[in-house]
């Protein structure tokens, strides 16, 4: 009988969180061919794939916002967990009540209970991490890829011949640039606030707690200077950073105990993190519900009696126009 690994304890070592690679990397291209990785076969059609991600998951909501840029909404369709995560992992759990708050739907594709289903289902002695965000694909009846960094890329281009859609967050004159960011943010930011929320060790914690915070300084800075992380345009580096941003004050400051200080008191990162959210249809992709009961109520290790804060309602009005900055 397979283990599931879905706790974070379980990518503890030496008091340190480390996060697990993704194991399904298959890509969907525009002719099927084979992608950087994984095996080919998955032409890029509409109607046949369909997404799997939860609302509080910074890697799943970069997907969704992938998603809705390159307008894929009528292709690829969706289906969100409960925001509750416990010993058996991402659950379907669904009713009215939780649609209206959380933004809930069940496994609208086979009615199953947990995501481990679709894991057991592409592999039946699978005893990886089951994670979301999950790209299936409907007519194989196979995960094609659980790395939101390489589905964001193949949303980014693989379906705009379909859609006619081309704008291009990793155009090819900023991809080195990109790639550096990313890197950059990734291991002292994306990753840093779990690594810091996740510690069992003090000496961890501070470690990644000071590399985090030193990390959003340099950020701050950069963008006194430019409006966005790679010049004056919007690229995949900016919204891959965004989605930890929107997730800090109100869940990483408190709950990961990442509290040097608010993302607010950084002023360019702050007004940033607000320009962003106020591009186009954005906001539709945020549900700070989700994302506050998820982690408040199912990390009980750290919050043990799963009491989600009432916390500040985030101002999102503020005006993000940073007439300072060029662009």
């Amino acid at each position: 009988m397979s283990t599931l690994k879905t706790s974070w304890k379980s990518s503890i070592d030496n008091g340190e969180y480390r996060r697990k690679d993704s194991q399904f990397r298959n890509w969907i291209t525009p002719d099927g061919s084979a992608g950087p990785t994984g095996q080919g076969g998955f032409i890029a059609e509409a109607g046949r794939y369909h997404l799997y991600v939860s609302l509080a998951c910074p890697w799943a909501h970069r997907t969704l916002i992938f998603r809705m840029l390159k307008g894929l909404e009528s292709l690829i369709t969706v289906s969100v967990v409960h925001p509750d995560m416990h010993d058996k992992g991402w659950s379907f759990k669904h009713d009215t009540e939780s649609e209206a708050l959380y933004g809930t739907s069940g496994d609208n594709l086979y009615g199953s209970d947990f995501m481990s289903a679709r894991y057991f289902d592409n592999v039946p002695d699978y005893n990886g991490a089951i994670t979301v965000p999950v790209l299936w694909d409907k007519k194989g009846k196979v995960i094609v890829n659980n790395e939101s960094s390489e589905i964001i890329r193949m949303f980014n281009s693989a379906f705009d011949d379909i859609t006619g859609n081309k704008l291009d967050f990793y155009p090819p004159h900023f991809r080195s640039d990109i790639d550096e960011v990313n890197e950059f943010v990734y291991h002292n930011i994306n990753n840093g606030v779990y690594k810091a929320g996740f510690a069992t060790t003090q000496v961890a914690y501070e470690e990644n707690a000071n590399r985090l915070f030193a990390s959003l300084k340099q950020l701050d800075d950069t963008l006194a200077n430019q409006r966005y992380l790679v010049g004056n345009d919007i690229t995949e580096a900016d919204w891959r950073l965004w989605t930890t941003l929107i997730r800090f004050d109100s869940v990483y400051h408190t709950h990961f105990k990442c509290n040097l200080q608010l993302l607010q008191q950084f002023h360019h990162l702050y007004h940033y993190m607000l320009d962003l959210y106020q591009q186009p249809s954005i906001a539709t992709t945020v549900n700070m519900a989700h994302i506050k009961r998820h982690y408040y109520a199912s990390h009980l290790a750290i919050n043990p009696y799963g009491i989600v804060p009432i916390g500040h309602q985030q101002d999102w009005t503020v005006d993000p126009k940073r007439e300072h900055i060029s662009g």
